[in-house]
Protein backbone atom coordinates (compact mmCIF):
# COMPACT_ATOMS: atom_id res chain seq x y z
CA UNK A 1 0.00 0.00 0.00
CA UNK A 2 1.24 3.44 -0.83
CA UNK A 3 2.14 5.58 2.22
CA UNK A 4 -0.41 8.19 1.20
CA UNK A 5 -3.12 5.54 1.26
CA UNK A 6 -2.03 4.67 4.77
CA UNK A 7 -2.38 8.31 5.75
CA UNK A 8 -5.93 8.38 4.44
CA UNK A 9 -6.76 5.19 6.33
CA UNK A 10 -5.43 6.81 9.49
CA UNK A 11 -8.02 9.52 9.17
CA UNK A 12 -6.27 12.28 7.27
CA UNK A 13 -8.57 14.10 4.88
CA UNK A 14 -7.86 15.93 1.63
CA UNK A 15 -4.91 13.83 0.28
CA UNK A 16 -4.72 16.07 -2.79
CA UNK A 17 -3.92 19.05 -0.56
CA UNK A 18 -1.32 16.93 1.24
CA UNK A 19 0.31 16.06 -2.08
CA UNK A 20 0.37 19.65 -3.34
CA UNK A 21 1.88 20.90 -0.09
CA UNK A 22 4.58 18.25 -0.19
CA UNK A 23 5.47 19.02 -3.82
CA UNK A 24 5.66 22.75 -3.08
CA UNK A 25 8.02 22.04 -0.20
CA UNK A 26 10.20 19.85 -2.39
CA UNK A 27 10.42 22.58 -5.03
CA UNK A 28 11.52 25.06 -2.39
CA UNK A 29 8.51 27.31 -2.94
CA UNK A 30 7.60 29.75 -0.20
CA UNK A 31 4.24 31.45 0.28
CA UNK A 32 4.08 35.04 -0.87
CA UNK A 33 4.24 37.66 1.91
CA UNK A 34 0.78 38.44 3.27
CA UNK A 35 -0.41 41.99 3.87
CA UNK A 36 -2.12 43.10 7.06
CA UNK A 37 -5.52 43.52 5.36
CA UNK A 38 -5.50 39.96 4.02
CA UNK A 39 -4.35 38.67 7.42
CA UNK A 40 -7.23 40.45 9.15
CA UNK A 41 -9.72 39.19 6.55
CA UNK A 42 -8.66 35.56 6.92
CA UNK A 43 -8.66 35.81 10.72
CA UNK A 44 -12.21 37.18 10.71
CA UNK A 45 -13.38 34.49 8.29
CA UNK A 46 -11.88 31.66 10.35
CA UNK A 47 -13.36 32.90 13.63
CA UNK A 48 -16.73 33.65 12.03
CA UNK A 49 -16.93 30.12 10.64
CA UNK A 50 -16.02 28.62 14.02
CA UNK A 51 -18.54 30.79 15.84
CA UNK A 52 -21.33 29.31 13.73
CA UNK A 53 -20.56 25.97 15.36
CA UNK A 54 -19.60 27.01 18.90
CA UNK A 55 -22.34 29.21 20.38
CA UNK A 56 -21.28 31.92 22.82
CA UNK A 57 -17.60 30.91 23.06
CA UNK A 58 -15.90 33.67 21.09
CA UNK A 59 -13.02 33.94 23.55
CA UNK A 60 -12.22 30.23 23.33
CA UNK A 61 -12.41 30.42 19.53
CA UNK A 62 -10.00 33.37 19.44
CA UNK A 63 -7.54 31.66 21.76
CA UNK A 64 -7.61 28.49 19.65
CA UNK A 65 -6.71 30.55 16.57
CA UNK A 66 -4.05 32.41 18.58
CA UNK A 67 -2.36 29.13 19.52
CA UNK A 68 -2.45 27.93 15.90
CA UNK A 69 -0.84 31.13 14.62
CA UNK A 70 1.77 30.97 17.40
CA UNK A 71 2.81 27.46 16.26
CA UNK A 72 1.65 25.97 19.54
CA UNK A 73 -0.55 23.15 20.79
CA UNK A 74 -3.82 23.44 22.68
CA UNK A 75 -5.16 21.48 25.65
CA UNK A 76 -8.94 21.60 26.14
CA UNK A 77 -9.76 20.55 29.70
CA UNK A 78 -13.35 20.50 30.90
CA UNK A 79 -16.28 18.31 31.88
CA UNK A 80 -17.97 16.14 29.23
CA UNK A 81 -20.47 17.62 26.82
CA UNK A 82 -19.41 21.28 26.69
CA UNK A 83 -17.99 21.21 23.15
CA UNK A 84 -14.28 20.44 23.51
CA UNK A 85 -14.10 18.07 20.56
CA UNK A 86 -16.54 20.24 18.61
CA UNK A 87 -14.20 23.22 18.95
CA UNK A 88 -11.27 21.16 17.66
CA UNK A 89 -13.34 19.86 14.72
CA UNK A 90 -14.58 23.37 13.91
CA UNK A 91 -11.02 24.70 13.66
CA UNK A 92 -10.07 21.74 11.49
CA UNK A 93 -13.00 22.33 9.11
CA UNK A 94 -12.11 25.99 8.58
CA UNK A 95 -8.61 25.08 7.35
CA UNK A 96 -7.97 23.36 4.04
CA UNK A 97 -5.29 21.19 5.62
CA UNK A 98 -4.83 17.51 6.37
CA UNK A 99 -6.63 16.47 9.56
CA UNK A 100 -6.33 13.37 11.74
CA UNK A 101 -8.22 12.30 14.84
CA UNK A 102 -6.87 9.90 17.45
CA UNK A 103 -9.21 8.39 20.04
CA UNK A 104 -6.94 7.67 23.00
CA UNK A 105 -7.71 4.41 24.81
CA UNK A 106 -5.75 2.26 27.30
CA UNK A 107 -4.81 -0.24 24.56
CA UNK A 108 -3.55 2.38 22.08
CA UNK A 109 0.09 1.75 21.11
CA UNK A 110 2.80 4.34 20.33
CA UNK A 111 3.12 2.88 16.82
CA UNK A 112 -0.56 3.65 16.21
CA UNK A 113 0.41 7.32 16.52
CA UNK A 114 3.87 7.54 15.00
CA UNK A 115 3.71 4.74 12.43
CA UNK A 116 5.54 1.46 12.00
CA UNK A 117 8.02 -0.21 9.67
CA UNK A 118 6.56 -3.25 7.92
CA UNK A 119 8.51 -5.85 5.97
CA UNK A 120 7.57 -5.95 2.29
CA UNK A 121 8.18 -9.46 1.02
CA UNK A 122 7.99 -8.52 -2.66
CA UNK A 123 10.64 -5.82 -2.21
CA UNK A 124 12.48 -7.76 0.52
CA UNK A 125 12.85 -4.57 2.56
CA UNK A 126 11.14 -2.66 5.33
CA UNK A 127 8.90 0.24 4.42
CA UNK A 128 7.54 2.89 6.75
CA UNK A 129 3.79 3.23 7.18
CA UNK A 130 3.05 6.70 8.66
CA UNK A 131 0.74 6.92 11.65
CA UNK A 132 -2.04 9.35 12.47
CA UNK A 133 0.42 12.01 13.68
CA UNK A 134 1.29 12.79 10.05
CA UNK A 135 -1.26 15.56 9.53
CA UNK A 136 -1.36 19.33 9.76
CA UNK A 137 -3.91 19.27 12.57
CA UNK A 138 -4.13 16.32 14.95
CA UNK A 139 -7.10 15.98 17.30
CA UNK A 140 -6.34 13.83 20.34
CA UNK A 141 -9.60 12.95 22.08
CA UNK A 142 -9.40 12.06 25.79
CA UNK A 143 -5.62 12.04 25.79
CA UNK A 144 -5.38 11.08 29.45
CA UNK A 145 -7.02 7.68 28.77
CA UNK A 146 -3.87 6.36 27.06
CA UNK A 147 -0.91 4.99 29.00
CA UNK A 148 2.13 7.12 29.76
CA UNK A 149 4.12 5.15 27.18
CA UNK A 150 1.64 6.05 24.45
CA UNK A 151 1.39 9.66 25.58
CA UNK A 152 5.17 9.95 25.31
CA UNK A 153 4.92 9.19 21.58
CA UNK A 154 3.70 12.77 21.16
CA UNK A 155 6.66 14.44 22.88
CA UNK A 156 9.09 14.54 19.96
CA UNK A 157 6.46 15.49 17.40
CA UNK A 158 5.07 18.33 19.52
CA UNK A 159 8.46 19.85 20.31
CA UNK A 160 10.57 19.12 17.22
CA UNK A 161 7.87 18.56 14.56
CA UNK A 162 9.40 15.26 13.57
CA UNK A 163 8.97 11.54 14.29
CA UNK A 164 11.79 9.04 14.75
CA UNK A 165 11.06 5.35 14.06
CA UNK A 166 13.72 2.65 13.84
CA UNK A 167 16.49 5.23 13.79
CA UNK A 168 14.98 7.22 10.91
CA UNK A 169 13.57 10.71 11.41
CA UNK A 170 10.59 11.97 9.39
CA UNK A 171 9.63 15.65 9.26
CA UNK A 172 6.03 16.63 9.88
CA UNK A 173 4.30 19.06 7.56
CA UNK A 174 3.78 22.69 8.47
CA UNK A 175 1.62 24.01 9.93
CA UNK A 176 1.43 21.34 12.61
CA UNK A 177 -0.81 21.55 15.67
CA UNK A 178 -2.08 19.09 18.28
CA UNK A 179 -5.41 19.80 19.95
CA UNK A 180 -5.98 17.45 22.87
CA UNK A 181 -9.02 17.09 25.11
CA UNK A 182 -9.31 15.60 28.56
CA UNK A 183 -11.88 15.32 31.33
CA UNK A 184 -10.50 16.53 34.70
CA UNK A 185 -13.46 15.20 36.72
CA UNK A 186 -13.61 11.47 36.02
CA UNK A 187 -10.18 10.02 36.87
CA UNK A 188 -11.06 6.31 36.84
CA UNK A 189 -9.09 4.52 34.14
CA UNK A 190 -7.02 7.58 33.25
CA UNK A 191 -3.31 8.41 33.26
CA UNK A 192 -2.59 12.03 34.27
CA UNK A 193 -0.38 13.89 31.83
CA UNK A 194 3.20 14.18 33.10
CA UNK A 195 4.54 17.68 33.63
CA UNK A 196 6.92 17.35 30.67
CA UNK A 197 3.99 16.84 28.34
CA UNK A 198 1.76 19.49 29.90
CA UNK A 199 4.63 21.93 29.38
CA UNK A 200 4.52 21.23 25.63
CA UNK A 201 0.97 22.53 25.34
CA UNK A 202 1.09 26.26 24.71
CA UNK A 203 -2.25 26.97 26.36
CA UNK A 204 -5.00 25.26 28.30
CA UNK A 205 -8.55 26.50 28.23
CA UNK A 206 -11.84 25.46 29.74
CA UNK A 207 -14.94 25.76 27.59
CA UNK A 208 -17.35 26.25 30.47
CA UNK A 209 -21.11 26.08 30.25
CA UNK A 210 -22.82 28.38 27.74
CA UNK A 211 -25.01 31.23 28.91
CA UNK A 212 -28.78 31.07 28.62
CA UNK A 213 -29.00 32.77 25.23
CA UNK A 214 -26.27 30.59 23.69
CA UNK A 215 -27.76 27.41 25.13
CA UNK A 216 -31.21 28.25 23.77
CA UNK A 217 -29.67 28.96 20.35
CA UNK A 218 -27.90 25.60 20.50
CA UNK A 219 -31.14 23.77 21.26
CA UNK A 220 -32.78 25.56 18.36
CA UNK A 221 -30.13 24.98 15.70
CA UNK A 222 -28.38 21.73 16.66
CA UNK A 223 -31.42 19.49 16.86
CA UNK A 224 -31.97 18.55 13.22
CA UNK A 225 -28.61 19.36 11.55
CA UNK A 226 -24.94 19.04 12.36
CA UNK A 227 -23.48 22.58 12.35
CA UNK A 228 -20.16 21.21 11.10
CA UNK A 229 -21.76 20.20 7.80
CA UNK A 230 -22.18 23.82 6.77
CA UNK A 231 -18.63 24.91 7.63
CA UNK A 232 -16.45 25.68 4.63
CA UNK A 233 -12.66 26.03 4.59
CA UNK A 234 -11.73 29.68 5.05
CA UNK A 235 -7.96 29.38 4.52
CA UNK A 236 -5.64 27.03 2.67
CA UNK A 237 -2.49 25.56 4.13
CA UNK A 238 -0.41 28.02 2.08
CA UNK A 239 -2.41 30.95 3.50
CA UNK A 240 -2.01 29.62 7.03
CA UNK A 241 1.75 29.38 6.43
CA UNK A 242 1.77 33.00 5.27
CA UNK A 243 -0.18 34.01 8.39
CA UNK A 244 2.44 32.28 10.53
CA UNK A 245 5.12 34.40 8.85
CA UNK A 246 3.16 37.57 9.66
CA UNK A 247 3.01 36.58 13.33
CA UNK A 248 6.71 35.72 13.37
CA UNK A 249 7.52 39.22 12.06
CA UNK A 250 5.60 40.91 14.89
CA UNK A 251 8.01 43.05 16.88
CA UNK A 252 8.71 42.61 20.60
CA UNK A 253 10.45 45.45 22.39
CA UNK A 254 13.09 44.97 25.07
CA UNK A 255 10.70 46.32 27.72
CA UNK A 256 8.10 43.65 26.91
CA UNK A 257 10.74 40.92 27.02
CA UNK A 258 11.94 42.14 30.43
CA UNK A 259 8.33 42.21 31.66
CA UNK A 260 7.85 38.60 30.51
CA UNK A 261 11.03 37.43 32.23
CA UNK A 262 10.04 39.23 35.44
CA UNK A 263 6.72 37.37 35.43
CA UNK A 264 8.45 34.02 35.01
CA UNK A 265 10.94 34.75 37.77
CA UNK A 266 8.11 35.81 40.08
CA UNK A 267 6.45 32.40 39.71
CA UNK A 268 9.73 30.61 40.45
CA UNK A 269 10.30 32.72 43.58
CA UNK A 270 6.76 32.29 44.89
CA UNK A 271 6.52 30.37 48.15
CA UNK A 272 3.08 29.15 47.11
CA UNK A 273 4.44 27.20 44.13
CA UNK A 274 6.44 24.00 44.03
CA UNK A 275 7.15 24.46 40.33
CA UNK A 276 7.26 27.80 38.50
CA UNK A 277 7.21 28.75 34.84
CA UNK A 278 9.91 27.16 32.69
CA UNK A 279 11.95 29.00 30.04
CA UNK A 280 9.86 27.16 27.43
CA UNK A 281 6.73 28.59 29.06
CA UNK A 282 8.02 32.16 28.70
CA UNK A 283 9.01 31.56 25.09
CA UNK A 284 5.55 30.24 24.28
CA UNK A 285 3.93 33.11 26.17
CA UNK A 286 5.81 35.57 24.00
CA UNK A 287 4.86 33.70 20.83
CA UNK A 288 1.22 33.69 21.85
CA UNK A 289 1.41 37.43 22.59
CA UNK A 290 2.78 38.05 19.08
CA UNK A 291 -0.15 36.15 17.58
CA UNK A 292 -2.60 38.08 19.77
CA UNK A 293 -1.07 41.39 18.68
CA UNK A 294 -1.32 40.39 15.02
CA UNK A 295 -4.98 39.44 15.45
CA UNK A 296 -5.55 42.86 17.03
CA UNK A 297 -4.12 44.53 13.92
CA UNK A 298 -0.81 45.54 15.47
CA UNK A 299 2.72 44.81 14.34
CA UNK A 300 4.12 45.04 17.86
CA UNK A 301 3.42 43.41 21.25
CA UNK A 302 2.13 45.30 24.27
CA UNK A 303 2.51 44.23 27.92
CA UNK A 304 -1.27 43.88 27.98
CA UNK A 305 -0.95 41.03 25.48
CA UNK A 306 1.28 39.28 28.02
CA UNK A 307 -1.17 39.97 30.84
CA UNK A 308 -4.18 38.69 28.89
CA UNK A 309 -2.49 35.41 27.99
CA UNK A 310 -0.52 34.76 31.18
CA UNK A 311 -3.22 32.64 32.78
CA UNK A 312 -4.13 30.30 29.90
CA UNK A 313 -0.47 29.88 28.91
CA UNK A 314 1.13 29.48 32.36
CA UNK A 315 -1.47 28.09 34.79
CA UNK A 316 -1.40 24.47 33.65
CA UNK A 317 2.41 24.34 34.01
CA UNK A 318 2.55 25.51 37.63
CA UNK A 319 2.33 23.19 40.66
CA UNK A 320 0.89 24.69 43.84
CA UNK A 321 2.38 23.74 47.21
CA UNK A 322 0.16 21.38 49.18
CA UNK A 323 -0.25 23.79 52.07
CA UNK A 324 -1.27 26.62 49.75
CA UNK A 325 -3.59 24.31 47.81
CA UNK A 326 -5.22 23.31 51.08
CA UNK A 327 -6.24 26.92 51.64
CA UNK A 328 -7.84 27.09 48.19
CA UNK A 329 -4.98 28.84 46.39
CA UNK A 330 -4.78 28.03 42.69
CA UNK A 331 -2.13 28.62 40.04
CA UNK A 332 -4.36 31.31 38.57
CA UNK A 333 -4.33 33.14 41.93
CA UNK A 334 -0.53 33.10 42.03
CA UNK A 335 -0.32 34.46 38.47
CA UNK A 336 -2.81 37.22 39.26
CA UNK A 337 -0.82 38.18 42.36
CA UNK A 338 2.43 38.28 40.37
CA UNK A 339 0.85 40.47 37.68
CA UNK A 340 -0.41 42.84 40.35
CA UNK A 341 3.05 43.21 41.91
CA UNK A 342 5.24 43.48 38.80
CA UNK A 343 5.55 47.08 37.52
CA UNK A 344 4.11 47.49 34.03
CA UNK A 345 6.30 49.41 31.55
CA UNK A 346 5.34 53.05 31.08
CA UNK A 347 3.26 52.83 27.88
CA UNK A 348 1.64 49.52 28.82
CA UNK A 349 -1.89 49.85 30.03
CA UNK A 350 -4.83 49.84 27.64
CA UNK A 351 -6.90 51.35 30.42
CA UNK A 352 -4.69 54.44 30.35
CA UNK A 353 -5.59 54.91 26.70
CA UNK A 354 -2.04 54.50 25.44
CA UNK A 355 -2.11 50.91 24.17
CA UNK A 356 -3.77 51.32 20.81
CA UNK A 357 -1.40 51.87 17.96
CA UNK A 358 -1.19 55.52 17.13
CA UNK A 359 -2.97 56.49 20.37
CA UNK A 360 -0.53 59.37 20.70
CA UNK A 361 2.73 60.29 18.94
CA UNK A 362 5.58 58.05 19.93
CA UNK A 363 3.54 55.20 21.43
CA UNK A 364 3.91 52.85 18.46
CA UNK A 365 7.54 53.87 18.18
CA UNK A 366 8.13 53.03 21.84
CA UNK A 367 6.96 49.45 21.38
CA UNK A 368 8.66 49.10 18.00
CA UNK A 369 11.96 50.36 19.37
CA UNK A 370 11.96 53.50 17.19
CA UNK A 371 11.91 57.19 17.73
CA UNK A 372 8.50 59.01 17.59
CA UNK A 373 9.46 60.57 14.26
CA UNK A 374 9.73 57.16 12.55
CA UNK A 375 6.40 55.60 13.56
CA UNK A 376 4.81 55.90 10.14
CA UNK A 377 6.37 52.69 8.77
CA UNK A 378 6.85 49.18 10.11
CA UNK A 379 10.10 47.47 10.95
CA UNK A 380 11.16 43.93 10.08
CA UNK A 381 8.26 43.66 7.66
CA UNK A 382 5.64 43.79 10.42
CA UNK A 383 2.22 44.84 9.14
CA UNK A 384 1.74 48.01 11.19
CA UNK A 385 -1.12 50.16 9.96
CA UNK A 386 -1.38 53.94 10.13
CA UNK A 387 -2.70 55.57 13.26
CA UNK A 388 -6.17 54.38 14.30
CA UNK A 389 -8.52 55.20 17.17
CA UNK A 390 -7.88 53.31 20.41
CA UNK A 391 -9.32 49.79 20.42
CA UNK A 392 -11.23 48.40 23.42
CA UNK A 393 -9.53 45.77 25.52
CA UNK A 394 -10.43 42.14 24.95
CA UNK A 395 -11.45 40.36 28.16
CA UNK A 396 -8.89 37.73 29.21
CA UNK A 397 -9.75 34.10 28.49
CA UNK A 398 -10.69 32.21 31.64
CA UNK A 399 -8.88 28.86 31.79
CA UNK A 400 -10.05 25.95 33.92
CA UNK A 401 -9.36 26.16 37.65
CA UNK A 402 -6.46 24.16 38.99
Amino acid sequence: MHPRETLTAAGISRPSQLESTASASQNGQKPAPMGSERFAELSRDIMAAMNTVIDGKGEAVELALTVLLARGHLLLEDVPGVGKTLLAKALARTLDCSVSRIQFTPDLLPSDITGVSIYNQSEQSFEFRPGAIFANLVIGDEINRASAKTQSALLESMEEHQVTVDGMSYRLQEPFMVIATQNPIEMEGTYPLPEAQRDRFMARISMGYPDTVAELAMLETHQSVNPLDAVQAAASSAEVAAMLDVVAATHVSAAVKEYTVALGQATRASAQLRLGASPRALLQLLRAAKASAALAGRGFVLPDDIRDLAEPVLAHRLIVERRAAGTGTTAADVIADALARIPVPAQASRSSGSAAQGARPGVAGAWLGRSPESTGTATQGAPVRPAQPPQPARPPVQPGAR
